[in-house]
C-alpha cells in the first residue's frame, strides 16, 4: 500500500530522538556545565531502551513464531540488528562529544585524567590514598570451581582481569567498583580541578589485589540486564498484590543481560570467557572509549557550580495566582483555572489540596497518583485529609516502571494514615493524572476536578512542561465520578459525553474528530488539527491522518520523542508538519486541537497516542471550555511551532533538521518564562495598588517630558 510509504520504525525512531538529546550536549549555544547534564541523560535513556525496549525483542526472539511489528513489518530480530549498528554510530559521536567537553573543561581548569598523564610523585600519592581509603573495602574473586562467576548488577561497574598461574593456567578476576563507601572522583592533592576516576584507580592497581598471579589483560565493564517484566502475572487472587510486585521487582534485577560495555579492547579469549559467563549474544558487546557510567558530571558541575556563565540563568516557577486572598476552591467555582509548568509554580494545587483537607464542606478526594516526588507534598496533604476524617481514596499504580518500590512504600504511609488505596486494573495501567474533590453545601453536591498531563509530583513540575485544569464545571465532575466508580469496581468507564477517556472512549472520538476534519476538507472549508504529544505510534490514528493530509486537512504536530509517522511524502502527508523540541525543559504536555477559527476544541491529556496508551491504560483528556484558556493553550502551541531555537523539523526520510524560519530566533520555552515572569511583576503590582489604595494617580506628564516608570521589582 503506499500509505507504508509514510511509516518508520518506533525503535529506530527512538534512538533518532535520544541523538536529538545528545546534539544538546554538542551544542555550543548551551552552556557548558549544562551540556554535561545532556550527556548523562542520553546514556540514561540509552540504558532503559535496552532495559526495555531490546529486552522485550530479545524476549520475541525466544518464541516460536516470527513476530513482526505492525508498520515497517521488520521482525524482532532485524530490529535488533538495525539498534545494534545504529548504537555502535552513535557511540562514536557520543566520544567525540564527550572529548570535546572535556577539553573544553580544561580551559575552566578542570581536568579527568588517566595514569599515562601523571607523574610519579603522583602516582604514589595515589597508591597511598588507594592503600588506605579503597583497598579495604573491595572484595576481588577469581572465578573457579569452587568460585563461580559472581552476579553483575545491571548499571554497575566492574573491573574484569585475565589472570595466569604461575603454571600458566588463565583465570578470571572480577572486582567490583561501585561502592557507597568512597567517592568515584579523587580530587589530586596539590592539582585543585584535577581528578581521577575510581574505577580507574582500582583498574590500575589491580595487580596488589592479585598477587598469586600475572595480569594479562584487564578491563572495566558493564552489564545492562533486561527489566521487561509481566506485572500482570503478579495477579493472583491467593496473592496480596503489593507482595508479589515486590517479588517481581527483585527478580528483574536478576534478569538477562541486553548490553555489555568495556573500557577497551579485550582478547578474544577472554571475551568469549565473558560471553559464556554472562550468556548473552557476542554483538551485543561495545567498545567504549570514554567512561562507562556518566553520572560523575554532577560531581563535576557541583565544582564548577560558583562560575554561573556556565549554566542556564536561574529560572523559579512563577506563582500564578497569589495564595492569600479567599479560598481556592471559591475561586475555581468562579472561573476555571489552569497551571503550566515549570512556568508556574505547582503550589496552587497543592494549596488547594491542604484547602480541601480542612474544609468542613468536603466528603471526599480521590486521586489517581502515578509517580512522586521523594518528599511528597501531595501524600502530606492527603494524609491530613484522611486524619481530618475525610475519605480520601487512592488509586496507586505499582506498575510504573522503575517507580515500583518507592510507590509500593507510599502506599504503606497512605494506608497507615487511614487513606483508602487500590493498585489498579487488571491488564491496564492506570496512567491518568484525575483529582476529584467532593463537596456537600447547602446547595448541594459539589465538585472541583483536576485533570493534567504530567505526575502529581512537586520535582518533575520544575522540570518538565506540564498542564493543570482545575474546574467546578459539575458535569465534567459526575464523569470524573464516573471513572472513579468505575475503577472501584475494577473496571473501565465506557462512555462519557465530555471526557475522553481510554481504554474505552478516547481513540475512537479521536478517529471521529478526525474524520470530522476530513469532511470539512472536502467541502472546501477549512480544516485543522494541531497535536502536542511525546510520541505517536498508534497505527490507527497514523492511517487517519495520513487520510485527512491527502483530504486537505492542515496538521501540525509537536512530538518529542517516537513519531512512526513520516510528514512531507508526496501525495500523502504532505500537508503535515512534525517539530520536536529538545531544550532545557523536558517537553511532556499534551495539547489536542480539532477544528479551525470558531470551530476549534482543545484538549489536555495524559494521553500519547500510543497504542499502549489508547488501548491498554487508563488516560484521561479534559475538554477546555474557557475562553481565556483557550487563548493561552493555542498561544502556547502556536509559539512551540515557531520555535527555531530547539526546534527541529523531521523531513519526508525521517530526519530532523535544524529550522529555517524567517525574523528572530525563538526559544518557545525561554519566552514563556519570561511571559510567566512579566505576568507576576503585574499581578505584584496590583496587590501593591491594592494594599495602597491613598496612593495618587499618577497625572499625564506635560508635553516633551518622559513619564515616569514604575521601577522593576
Amino acid at each position: 500500500m503506499q500509505e507504508e510509504k509514510c511509516y518508520c520504525n518506533r525503535e529506530l525512531s527512538w534512538l533518532k530522538f535520544n541523538e536529538r538529546v545528545l546534539d544538546e550536549a554538542g551544542n555550543q549555544k548551551v552552556p557548558l556545565a549544562e551540556r554535561l547534564t545532556f550527556a548523562s541523560i542520553y546514556q540514561k535513556n540509552l540504558d532503559e531502551f535496552y532495559m526495555v525496549r531490546v529486552g522485550i525483542l530479545m524476549d520475541q526472539l525466544r518464541s516460536s513464531q516470527i513476530i513482526r511489528e505492525n508498520k515497517t513489518y521488520m521482525t524482532s530480530a532485524e530490529q535488533i540488528k538495525a539498534i545494534l549498528k545504529r548504537t555502535r554510530e552513535l557511540d562514536k559521536k557520543k566520544e567525540a562529544i564527550y572529548k570535546g567537553l572535556m577539553k573544553e573543561l580544561e580551559g575552566e581548569g578542570v581536568r579527568l585524567i588517566n595514569f599515562s598523564r601523571l607523574s610519579g610523585k603522583e602516582e604514589l600519592m595515589l597508591e597511598g590514598y588507594f592503600d588506605g581509603e579503597i583497598f579495604p573495602f573491595l572484595s576481588p574473586m577469581v572465578v573457579g570451581k569452587q568460585q563461580p562467576f559472581p552476579f553483575l548488577k545491571g548499571g554497575e561497574l566492574y573491573a574484569v582481569v585475565l589472570l595466569s598461574t604461575k603454571h600458566g593456567k588463565l583465570k578470571l578476576g572480577i572486582i567490583p567498583c561501585s561502592n557507597l563507601v568512597f567517592k568515584r572522583l579523587i580530587e589530586l592533592p596539590g592539582r585543585p580541578g584535577v581528578f581521577v576516576l575510581t574505577e580507574e584507580l582500582i583498574l590500575h592497581f589491580a595487580p596488589k589485589l592479585f598477587k598469586k598471579y600475572v595480569i594479562r589483560e584487564k578491563a572495566l565493564v558493564r552489564v545492562i540486564r533486561n527489566a521487561d517484566m509481566a506485572p500482570e502475572r503478579a495477579y493472583d487472587e491467593d496473592l496480596d498484590y503489593r507482595d508479589a510486585m515486590e517479588h517481581l521487582i527483585k527478580k528483574r534485577k536478576r534478569l538477562s543481560p541486553v548490553r555489555l560495555e568495556l573500557s577497551r579492547e579485550i582478547s578474544s579469549k577472554m571475551k568469549e570467557a565473558l560471553y559464556k559467563y554472562l550468556k548473552m549474544p557476542p554483538d551485543h558487546i561495545f567498545i567504549v572509549g570514554i567512561p562507562l557510567e556518566l553520572s560523575f558530571v554532577f560531581s563535576l558541575q557541583s565544582y564548577l557550580r560558583g562560575r554561573r556563565v556556565l549554566f542556564y540563568e536561574k529560572r523559579l516557577p512563577q506563582l500564578s495566582i497569589g495564595l492569600n486572598k479567599g479560598t481556592l476552591m471559591e475561586r475555581i467555582e468562579k472561573r476555571d483555572m489552569c497551571l503550566s509548568y515549570p512556568f508556574e509554580s505547582i503550589r496552587p494545587f497543592i494549596a488547594l489540596l491542604r484547602e480541601a483537607a480542612y474544609d468542613e464542606s468536603v466528603v471526599s478526594i480521590k486521586m489517581t497518583l502515578y509517580r512522586l516526588a521523594g518528599k511528597s507534598k501531595i501524600v502530606e496533604a492527603l494524609v491530613e485529609a484522611a486524619e481530618n476524617n475525610k475519605e480520601v481514596i487512592v488509586l496507586l499504580e505499582l506498575r510504573a516502571r522503575f517507580d515500583e518500590e518507592s510507590n509500593i512504600e507510599w502506599s504503606k504511609v497512605l494506608e497507615d494514615a487511614g487513606c483508602n488505596v487500590i493498585y489498579g486494573l487488571k491488564g491496564y495501567k492506570v496512567h491518568s493524572k484525575l483529582c476529584l474533590i467532593t463537596r456537600k453545601t447547602k446547595q448541594g453536591i459539589s465538585y472541583i476536578t483536576q485533570i493534567g498531563t504530567g505526575n502529581y509530583n512537586e520535582e518533575t513540575a520544575s522540570l518538565y512542561t506540564d498542564l493543570s485544569l482545575i474546574t467546578a464545571d459539575k458535569e465534567i465532575g459526575c464523569e470524573a465520578a464516573s471513572v472513579f466508580q468505575a475503577l472501584l469496581m475494577g473496571e473501565t468507564l465506557g462512555e462519557a459525553t465530555h471526557l475522553l477517556v481510554a481504554p474505552k472512549c478516547l481513540k475512537n472520538r479521536v478517529l471521529n474528530m478526525i474524520e470530522e476534519e476530513i469532511q470539512y476538507a472536502r467541502r472546501g472549508e477549512a480544516a485543522y488539527i494541531g497535536l502536542k504529544m511525546n510520541s505517536l505510534t498508534d497505527k490507527a490514528i497514523i492511517k487517519k491522518l495520513i487520510e485527512a493530509s491527502q483530504a486537505g486537512v492542515r496538521i501540525e504536530m509537536v512530538i518529542r520523542g517516537i513519531c512512526c509517522l513520516l510528514p512531507g511524502v508526496e501525495g500523502l502527508t504532505e500537508n503535515i508538519t512534525v517539530v520536536s523540541i529538545v531544550g532545557r525543559y523536558l517537553e511532556h504536555s499534551r495539547i489536542y486541537r480539532f477544528g479551525a477559527w470558531e470551530r476549534e476544541k482543545i484538549y489536555i491529556s495524559s494521553a500519547d497516542f500510543m497504542t499502549r496508551n489508547t488501548a491498554r491504560r487508563v488516560e484521561v483528556a479534559v475538554p477546555v471550555y474557557d475562553k481565556g484558556i483557550q487563548r493561552r493553550l493555542k498561544h502556547i502551541f502556536d509559539m512551540l511551532m515557531q520555535d527555531n531555537e530547539k526546534g527541529k523539523i523531521e523531513n519526508s526520510a525521517g530526519d530532523y533538521e535544524d529550522r529555517k524560519l524567517e525574523g528572530r530566533g525563538v526559544d518557545a520555552q525561554e519566552m514563556l518564562f519570561a511571559e510567566a515572569y512579566r505576568a507576576a511583576e503585574e499581578r505584584k503590582r496590583e496587590r501593591i495598588m491594592e494594599i495602597s489604595p491613598s496612593i495618587p494617580t499618577l497625572s499625564p506628564p506635560s508635553c516633551g517630558t518622559n513619564r515616569p516608570q514604575i521601577p522593576d521589582g
